[in-house]
C-alpha cells in the first residue's frame, strides 16, 4: 500500500510540475532587439513591451504579438508617371520603412507588413506622381543625381589692350534630387498609420520603349547643336586671338622700322659730322682729296686697259699727281 501511494504522490508532483512549467512557459516574454511586443487581453492591445529583455503577462488569457523593429525595405513595381512637358517616363523606386508606433499600426493597419506595403505603394506612387508631373523630363533626369555640371563663360576686359578674354568654368551645381522632392511631396502622410519612411530611392528611370528613339534623337540635336555652338565660340576666340597677334607683330614691326630709321639717320648725321670735321681742316681736307683721287684712280683702273692712265692736263687727279 505505501508503495503505490508512494508512487501516486510522485505522479501527481510529475503533474504539478509539469503545469508548473506550461504555466510559467505562457507567463514569459522574451523581447529581441528588433522587435515589439504587443500584449493582447480578449482581443484588446494591454500593453506594448519596446525594450528588450524578460516581461510577465497573465498566462491563457493575455496573447502575444510581435511587430518587426528593424527598417524593412519595400520594393515598388515599376510604375509610368508624366512629366510636366506631357512626356511619359518610367520609375522603379524601392522604400525604406519601419514601424515607429506599434500601438497605431496595430490599430490603423491591423499590425500587418502586407497592409503597411500596400499603403506604402498608394502613397509613395501618388508623391512619386505629383512630384514628376511638376517638373519636365530635362529636369527629372538632371535631378537623378543631386548635382549637375555647368559650364559658364565669363567675359573679362582688358584695360591696356582692349581686348576681350572668354574663360569658361565648370561649375558644380547642387539641385534637389529626385528623392528630396518625393520625400517633401510625402510629408508626414506615414504617421497617421505609425510608420515612418525613411527614404524613397530610385533604382531606375526610363523611357517607354515607343519614346526611347524620339527622344535619342532630339538628344543627338541638342548635343550638335551644343558642339557648333563651341566650335563657333572656339573660332571666335581663334579669330580674336589672331586679330591681337596680327595687332602686336605689326606694332612691333612699326617700332623696329622706326628704330632702324632713326639708328641709320644717327648713322648719316654722324657721316656727316665726320666729314665735315675733315673738311674744316685744310691739311685733312688735302689728305682727304687726295686718297679720294688715288681711290678714283684705282676704280679707272679696272677693266681691259689695267695699266695705262689717261688724264687731262686740267683735271684734279692729275693736278694732284703733278704737285699743282
Amino acid at each position: 500500500m505505501e508503495e503505490k501511494k508512494r508512487r501516486g504522490l510522485g505522479a501527481i508532483k510529475y503533474v504539478l510540475l509539469v503545469i508548473v512549467l506550461l504555466v510559467l512557459g505562457n507567463s514569459l516574454i522574451v523581447c529581441q532587439e528588433n522587435e515589439y511586443k504587443l500584449i493582447r487581453q480578449f482581443g484588446k492591445v494591454q500593453r506594448v513591451i519596446s525594450v528588450a529583455g524578460l516581461s510577465m503577462k497573465i498566462p491563457f488569457i493575455q496573447s502575444v504579438d510581435t511587430i518587426p523593429k528593424e527598417i524593412l525595405m519595400y520594393d515598388l513595381p515599376a510604375s509610368d508617371v508624366i512629366t510636366s512637358d506631357k512626356k511619359s517616363m518610367i520609375v522603379d523606386s524601392y522604400v525604406l520603412w519601419r514601424v515607429t508606433d506599434p500601438l497605431k499600426f496595430t490599430q490603423t493597419l491591423s499590425g500587418s507588413i502586407y497592409n503597411a506595403e500596400n499603403r506604402i505603394n498608394a502613397v509613395v506612387y501618388n508623391a512619386t506622381k505629383n512630384t514628376v508631373s511638376n517638373m519636365t523630363q530635362d529636369e527629372v533626369i538632371k535631378s537623378r543625381d543631386g548635382k549637375m555640371t555647368v559650364t559658364i563663360s565669363d567675359t573679362e576686359e582688358e584695360v591696356e589692350s582692349n581686348d576681350l578674354v572668354l574663360e569658361e568654368k565648370e561649375t558644380v551645381i547642387e539641385i534637389k534630387s529626385l528623392t528630396e522632392e518625393i520625400m517633401e511631396s510625402l510629408g508626414d502622410v506615414a504617421e497617421q498609420y505609425g510608420i515612418a519612411i525613411l527614404t524613397v530611392e530610385v533604382k531606375k528611370l526610363d523611357l517607354p520603349d515607343d519614346n526611347k528613339q524620339a527622344v535619342y534623337s532630339r538628344m543627338i540635336s541638342e548635343r550638335e547643336n551644343i558642339a557648333a555652338q563651341y566650335t563657333a565660340e572656339g573660332a571666335s576666340q581663334a579669330q580674336m586671338i589672331q586679330n591681337t597677334t596680327d595687332k602686336e607683330v605689326s606694332i612691333m614691326l612699326s617700332e623696329a622700322k622706326a628704330q632702324a630709321e632713326q639708328i641709320v639717320a644717327e648713322g648719316e648725321a654722324e657721316y656727316m659730322r665726320i666729314l665735315s670735321d675733315a673738311y674744316a681742316d685744310e691739311s685733312r681736307s688735302d689728305f682727304y682729296s687726295f686718297v679720294r683721287s688715288l681711290d678714283a684712280a684705282k676704280e679707272s683702273l679696272k677693266g681691259s686697259n689695267e695699266k695705262t692712265l689717261i688724264l687731262p692736263s686740267n683735271s684734279p687727279i692729275a693736278r694732284i699727281f703733278a704737285g699743282n
